[in-house]
């Protein structure tokens, strides 16, 4: 503790666990600084992943559809996982297969840039699909 006091710095117990307990002269604040700039760098560095949705029905047009499938590229450029959801109405529900159709038509427009995290699966009224960006690894 007095070499501590003399150069001014700090005794800073390492490993209190050991047999003799670890001590270490250094200067606390700025370790404490380090620290907090190290955290902070790696937290600016990560990766924050939304969940975006795309909404459309089975009697799509082709136009509204490319409208539909620009969104969906947009968020998985920008990072954002994206969730594809078909609405079946009335007797629309008597031709699922024509949702499932559609999911194919959107995995091949963009399977470039994304790939299929859950396949197409009914859930009520509603055929929902995951679509995650690909990584840049």
């Amino acid at each position: 503790m007095d070499s501590a006091a003399e150069r001014g710095l700090d005794l800073v117990e390492v490993a209190p666990q050991a047999n003799p307990p670890v001590c270490r002269i250094m200067d606390y604040g700025k370790y404490k600084y380090e620290q907090a700039k190290k955290e902070k760098e790696a937290k600016k560095n990560q990766n924050v992943m939304n969940v975006k949705e795309v909404q459309m029905g089975v009697k799509i047009e082709d136009h509204d559809f490319n409208v539909k499938l620009k969104q969906a590229r947009r968020f998985l450029n920008n990072k954002d996982k994206v969730k594809v959801r078909i609405r079946f109405r009335g007797r629309e529900m008597m031709h699922k297969e024509l949702g499932y159709d559609l999911m194919e038509r959107l995995i091949e427009q963009t399977k470039d840039i994304g790939k299929v995290e859950s396949k197409p699966k009914m859930e009520g009224r509603n055929m929902m699909m995951f679509l995650t960006p690909e990584s840049d690894k």
